[in-house]
């Protein structure tokens, strides 16, 4: 009988060998598609964040994703201070649930902060690349996502992107944030890739490297593909980000396809669904 691989997320162990569902939980009042969800009066209700986690886990999400600082362009930036404010408590909530918590921050602090919280996985979308980020993950221990932006920072990422070659120069990138981390001391095992669909990326950049997954999932890491209500598939439907569902489990699924480890969506059951019809009709996964 073979083994099949798993990742140790702190006190938790993710399986590998399927693709599993990550349930976003922006406690932002700005993010692109669900920001403010969580406000009353503009304040954060950790309740109603409570209620929407449960309700993921049950939906058959194996990771919650919480982030505190909006990454859509143009986003305002936030203090360490107000990030903290918001994902702290809500972690320390969440902590009791039967689900891995990723972190969704590059801040150094506040990764350190939340590690002692209990956190299982580090989500960065500047790849571990603000001062003393890279240090703080490796002293953890904790599994590290490393995700490809075009630039240092949300704010300008969609300025005139431009590559060359979209799909080398993603993977050259990445390649090179896996040596950094290794250099200081992030074991391999424990890395995972995003190519940061949205992230310093044209329409057809994005179509090319959905289209080419298989890619990046060749150099060994396990993939996280988050294009959920993306503007890539508004562009295709002309639907506005609260009406992209359908186009959002077309993606999903095109990426476990293609070999995506995790699949980062806002509809957590719609997508456990979908990718439980995919899974049923793969041969590898049919019982003797």
């Amino acid at each position: 009988m073979s083994t099949r691989p798993t990742l140790q997320c702190g006190d938790r162990l993710l399986d590998l060998s399927v693709p599993s569902v990550m349930g976003i939980l922006n406690v932002t009042p700005d993010s692109f598609s669900d920001g403010g969800q969580f406000y009353q009066h503009n304040v954060l209700t950790i309740d109603s964040v409570l209620r929407k986690a449960e309700q993921m886990i049950k939906d058959g999400a194996k990771i919650l994703d919480v982030g505190g600082e909006s990454t859509r362009p143009g986003a305002a930036q936030v203090t360490t201070q107000e990030e903290m404010d918001r994902v702290l408590p809500v972690i320390e909530q969440l902590r009791q649930l039967d689900v891995i918590l990723s972190l969704d921050s590059s801040d150094p602090r506040v990764i350190e902060a939340a590690v002692g919280l209990g956190i299982g996985l580090i989500n960065d979308v500047r790849a571990l690349r603000k001062e003393g980020a890279v240090e703080v993950a490796a002293n953890s221990g904790l599994p590290v996502c490393l995700m490809h932006m075009q630039g240092d920072s949300p704010q300008t990422m969609q300025d005139k992107p431009s590559y060359a070659s979209v799909v080398d120069e993603v993977i050259a990138f990445l390649n090179d944030q896996v040596d950094r981390c290794a250099s200081a001391g992030i074991e391999k095992s424990k890395i995972l890739l995003d190519p940061g669909f949205g992230f310093g990326k044209t329409f057809r950049h994005n179509l090319i490297l959905l289209n080419r997954l298989d890619q990046l999932v060749a150099l060994g890491y396990p993939v996280l593909s988050g294009s959920s209500r993306k503007s890539m598939l508004g562009l295709i439907t002309g639907r506005e980000s609260s009406q992209r569902l359908a186009a959002s489990l077309s993606s999903a699924i095109m990426a476990a396809q293609k070999g995506a480890a995790i699949i980062r969506v806002h509809d957590v059951a719609e997508t456990v669904d979908a990718l439980n019809v995919w899974k049923a009709t793969c041969e590898e996964h049919w019982e003797s």
